[in-house]
């Protein structure tokens, strides 16, 4: 299982049962806190009416009397109330009046009147004084049948009269209950899907900045020129740095060992040559014309090592980098044009032909000195090998996402097994014409330019025609 899959289930677990546990807290609470908020009306109310109750106690409150008819009014009257999506249609409080004594002489039931409720709670604690409510089913075998009472003192001129008691059916309260509950879960599901939402938007954000550290790890490993990741997580950066650091250590080391182990081996031929050149010249009776030419081996031999050394010295510039520090829009017909009028003295020696075929208004990103001296090591290359006469031709066309530059001469095939290998550093073929060797750094320049810039190069036969040497750049660097 990924890291991201792990942080994403963490946090599914971690918010799933923090609003399972939360709303089910909410809901267990949700009826008691209800009952609580009607038995406030209803304390507000029993008062309310205990004052009305109060004005009428002389005249009483028997059938026909003006309490009574007005307590009938009410409960005859039709609502039509809207409240919360729940629509009601008709009065559902129920009251009583009781005396000093507990007897009843009122009630919405009218068989109850005369009836001792001196041992109710609602009414026993509230002629002591105190604060007197109940809860009561009419059928003790069904809860739905509960009402809630709450009583109030019936004073006149301080003197206490009788209990006022208002009871609500607590059935009443069900359906906003139900309805409350499946609001609730509503809204918990939607936080619920926010909260997955939001884990899974930090899981990638966790673990995108990991994948891209873990992505640059193994792409160098396996490699590849690859510049370092910006992160935004400040310890991840310094990881990363540090990675890269570690990485620039390494590199170099196993580098300078390479180049060490490699320029020796080259540079036994020259030295030895020199040497030995030098020697001869110390014996006095040489000829004058041994004596030029243990000359011009020496000179030629001093040249042949400045070559290897300033190749070595450009390869090295590029090699270690990572990627384009200023990468421009380059003009491709311009690029050819310039490199091409550079080698027309190195094509009048062989009696050569250049020519040019560029798609008007071809452009590439990258940097220009380096695919000046990726082009010019290309035409270097096709020149040597090309027969006195012949002809060398560079093409340059779009594909697809990439520029196709394109070098090719009519000179002799390249055996099959160098065909991959003239890209390695120091590996160098013997020239048609009998030239030495060269470096055999000239196209490992161009490998390593062409993947700095995120492209590739590649030597092919071409049977008939000659060798081509394919070079492919994507438009942009980015």
């Amino acid at each position: 299982m990924s890291l991201g899959v792990r942080v994403f289930a963490a946090w599914f677990l971690l918010a799933g049962i923090g609003t399972l546990l939360f709303y089910n807290s909410v809901i267990n609470q949700l009826p008691s806190s209800m009952r609580q908020a009607s038995e406030e009306v209803l304390v507000d109310s029993s008062n309310l009416l205990a004052e009305v109750a109060a004005l009428h106690w002389e005249t009483g409150f028997a059938p026909g009397s003006p309490f009574s008819e007005a307590l009938e009014a009410y409960r005859q009257r039709q609502l039509e109330a809207l409240i919360w999506s729940r629509e009601k249609t008709r009065p559902e409080l129920q009251l009583y009046i009781t005396d000093h004594n507990g007897l009843v002489l009122y009630h919405s039931e009218a068989a109850l009147i005369g009836e001792d409720f001196s041992t109710w709670r609602d009414v026993t604690l509230t002629l002591q004084g105190e604060y007197g409510a109940r809860t009561t089913r009419t059928d003790l075998e069904d809860q739905t049948t509960s009402f809630m009472y709450v009583a109030a003192p019936i004073y006149a001129n301080d003197r206490l009269l009788g209990v006022l008691s208002l009871g609500q059916p607590t059935a009443s309260l069900q359906p906003f209950i139900t309805l409350a509950n499946a609001h609730f879960w509503q809204r918990g599901g939607l936080i619920l899907l926010a909260a997955l939402l939001l884990g899974g938007t930090m899981s990638i954000w966790l673990t995108r900045s990991i994948r891209r550290l873990v992505n640059y790890v193994e792409r160098v490993r396996g490699g590849e020129r690859v510049a370092l990741p910006v992160l935004g997580e400040r310890e991840l950066d310094r990881l990363a740095r540090a990675t890269e650091a570690m990485r620039a250590e390494i590199d170099g080391k196993a580098y300078v060992e390479n180049y060490v182990h490699t320029l020796t081996h080259e540079m036994k031929s020259p030295l030895s040559a020199i040497r030995g050149a030098a020697e001869l010249l110390q014996e006095g009776d040489l000829p004058a014309e041994a004596r030029q030419r243990f000359t011009q081996n020496i000179e030629m031999e001093t040249a042949r090592m400045q070559r290897l050394i300033d190749r070595l010295l450009s390869l090295a510039s590029v090699e270690k980098r990572q990627h384009l520090d200023s990468p421009e829009t380059i003009d491709l017909a311009t690029l050819v044009d310039t490199e091409l009028s550079a080698k027309q003295s190195q094509a009048l020696r062989k009696q050569l032909t250049l020519s040019q075929q560029v798609e008007p208004g071809l452009t590439v990103e990258g940097e220009s000195f380096l695919l000046e001296q990726a082009l010019s090591n290309l035409l270097d290359n096709a020149i040597d090998f090309s027969l006195p006469g012949g002809q060398v031709s560079v093409q340059a066309s779009a594909k697809a996402e990439q520029i196709l530059l394109s070098v090719s001469n009519d000179g002799p095939a390249v055996p099959d097994y160098a065909l991959e290998r003239v890209f390695e550093r120091f590996y160098s073929l013997s020239r048609p014409d009998g030239q030495r060797k060269s470096t055999g750094l000239g196209l490992s320049l161009v490998s390593e330019v062409a993947q700095l810039h995120r492209g590739s190069v590649k030597l092919l036969n071409i049977p008939g025609q000659g060798v081509r040497a394919e070079l492919l750049l994507p438009h942009s660097y980015s």
